[in-house]
């Protein structure tokens, strides 16, 4: 090339920036399925988030339960199953919690077709103006994973209350 001359562009890359990769979705909550209680009652399950109230909502359906807090197969804190012990005259599934004994099998499938055993561990009826105050106690992330069904039952007393006591039945996981 003759002195000054000037010397061909030599190509060059396109500028290219690099784009972080996507944050991957959070895996899918467990979707709720089926709950085979101690004396053979089954509830299918809905999941449910507990209200600005401070109140988890239970289907209107007397052989629905609802499903709250951690997933099936966690290490630790609860996993609530909520359903009614009647519903407009209709006796449901959850009534039987009232004869549960501490030794029974209890037994929830999720939608995926997996099971889950669990071995009751504790019944106690709590009446509802204490159940806020151990709330924590009974249904919180802390300590190792267990199952608690809760309905209602006792005396009927009526209004927003309806009936004065919960029934909370506490099963742990049978390995």
């Amino acid at each position: 090339m003759p002195a000054g001359a000037n010397a061909p562009a030599s190509p060059t890359a396109p500028t290219t920036t690099a784009t972080p990769p996507a944050e991957p979705a959070p895996p899918p909550r467990q979707q709720p399925g089926t709950v085979r209680l101690p004396q053979g009652g089954l509830a299918t399950l809905v999941r449910a988030e507990v209200g600005t109230d401070g109140v988890l909502p239970v289907p209107e359906g007397v052989g629905e339960a609802t499903w709250w807090g951690v997933d099936l197969g966690a290490a630790e804190g609860a996993t609530v199953l909520a359903g009614h012990v009647n519903w407009k005259g209709v006796t449901g599934p959850f009534d039987e919690l009232w004869r549960a004994r501490v030794g029974q099998d209890v037994t929830v499938v999720d939608t995926a077709g997996k099971s889950f055993a669990y071995r009751v561990s504790a019944v106690e009826a709590v009446r509802k103006d204490a159940l806020p105050g151990r709330a924590v106690e009974l249904f919180g992330p802390r300590g190792g994973h267990r199952l608690v069904l809760v309905t209602c039952g006792g005396r009927w007393v009526g209004g927003a209350t309806g009936y004065e006591e919960n029934q909370v039945v506490t099963a742990t996981p049978v390995a």
